[in-house]
């Protein structure tokens, strides 16, 4: 399978926040069974259009920047460095500190919520937090550190449940997941992943990350050139659809998840 070239813009800005408390237990979750349906995205225009009570619009930002917007008009970034789009002040933002391009030590005052994937006082950090019609929990994982060694819980899985949906944002992730990480996280509809292929995980490995995640929508990130995105959606095309869109926002509800997993390339890369 042979993917065009898709340039990558790498935006290096300075990279924080506070953390909360999170959910002891998946069971207050509604990271639950799958809608099995015909994929019907609606590609979102440049200005924004209403989003139903079912519906939540995915952005492509960069590197790994998604934004997040709900119809209650919540709106997140992820592994926020300091954008989330010209003009666009998030309601919540998450973060990640493997490096300077996932988080911000200087966030702009007038976002609500920070939270950070990692506790600098040590330990997971730990989020449980309602804002609206949105609902954020995060399941740490270890990290890599600069001296090769293991940073425990230096790394959040981000889950944030809108709509009745279930949206995971793997962050930087280095290892695969153990047993009690996949059930603290759930059944994700849609899965945020790095594609790099060598900072985070190897190609194998982050798509044995994926089959076991079983997420029917897959948004690639973190790709720092086509040669890594291509390896990556050249193995994932063996098993999974494999779309690239001329849009850099969708909007997903249950009702139009793909029948079985499809890998969505939003441009912006």
């Amino acid at each position: 399978m042979r993917w065009p070239a898709i340039a990558i813009v790498l935006v290096q800005v300075l990279v924080a926040g506070t953390y909360a408390g999170r959910a002891e237990a998946v069971t207050a979750s509604r990271c639950v069974g799958l809608v099995d349906k015909s994929p019907l995205f609606r590609h979102a225009a440049y200005r924004p259009i209403a989003l139903s009570e079912n519906e939540v619009r995915i952005t492509y930002v960069t590197h790994s920047t998604f934004r997040i917007e709900s119809q209650g008009g919540i709106t997140i970034a992820t592994d926020y460095a300091g954008f989330a789009g010209r003009g666009v002040v998030p309601t919540i933002i998450t973060m990640n500190h493997a490096h300077e391009t996932h988080y911000t030590d200087f966030p702009d005052p007038k976002i609500s919520h920070v939270l950070k994937g990692w506790n600098p006082e040590g330990g997971p950090a730990r989020h449980d937090l309602r804002v609206g019609d949105v609902y954020v929990r995060n399941v740490s994982t270890d990290i890599r550190n600069w001296d090769g060694g293991r940073e425990v819980d230096g790394n959040s899985i981000f889950i944030f449940e809108i709509a009745g949906l279930c949206i995971g944002h793997l962050g930087h992730l280095h290892h695969k997941l153990a047993p009690e990480h996949l059930g603290q996280i759930g059944q994700l509809d849609v899965v945020m992943v790095p594609v790099d292929g060598s900072f985070t995980m190897d190609v194998s490995s982050m798509i044995e990350v994926l089959q076991a995640l079983k997420a029917r929508l897959v948004l690639p990130m973190h790709a720092f050139g086509a040669l890594s995105l291509n390896a990556f959606l050249t193995r994932l095309g063996e098993t999974f659809d494999v779309e690239l869109s001329e849009a850099r926002s969708i909007v997903v509800s249950q009702a139009n998840l793909p029948a079985k997993t499809k890998v969505l390339v939003m441009p912006g890369f």
